[in-house]
């Protein structure tokens, strides 16, 4: 009995010690610059399929990354593009070192610019490169951006890598997500 006892107080001090740890830690998050109210601004929108804008890449960081992460995948993707509810890949950077904190605004299509080994993969505008919002005239879309922290140092992907290539090398090593949704409404012309 007095086991028992010794036991379930040994227990209890244990959680109790580590309870205010947990209660305490920071949550992993992603946050997007240079965004007018959640909005991207034309310098962000991409430049074709008629759309004029100037498809630079937004600066984006995140914090408090979990312990046991080794690398970080960043991705921006658009759940309403009228493909058939397959959505629309428009930016996928892998490979970053769990100790990076963010990309920078422009970085795409500059890898001097990326944090070190990152990789730009394919979208799907068919390019290893950033690819702003572009939706129909007279929508709104919502573009998510994620940044998964990974269990790895690295995925086996290369820059022609297709999204679902990067999605199934994530798949089963990814230890936490953090996701903003920006917006973009493309005015009818």
């Amino acid at each position: 009995m007095r086991l028992t006892v010794l036991r379930t107080t040994i227990c209890s001090a244990v959680l109790l010690s580590i309870m205010p740890a947990i209660a305490l830690a920071e949550p992993f998050t992603v946050k997007v610059d240079d965004l007018s109210r959640g909005q991207f601004a034309n310098e962000q929108v991409y430049g074709g399929f008629g759309c004029h804008g100037d498809n630079v890449s937004p600066h984006i960081s995140w914090s408090n990354v979990p312990a046991g992460a080794q690398s970080i995948v960043v991705t921006i993707y658009d759940p309403d593009a009228p493909t058939g509810g397959l959505g629309w890949t428009h930016w996928e950077v892998v490979n970053i070192p769990a100790t990076a904190t963010s990309i920078d605004k422009g970085a795409s299509g500059n890898p001097k610019r990326l944090p070190t080994g990152a990789v730009e993969t394919l979208t799907d505008f068919g390019e290893s490169r950033y690819g702003g919002p572009c939706p129909p005239q007279g929508t709104s879309h919502r573009y998510v951006v994620t940044a998964s922290a990974l269990n790895v140092p690295h995925i086996d992907v290369r820059a022609a890598s297709s999204p679902a290539l990067v999605a199934y090398q994530m798949h089963g090593n990814v230890i936490a997500q953090a996701r903003y949704v920006a917006k973009y409404r493309r005015a009818p012309e």
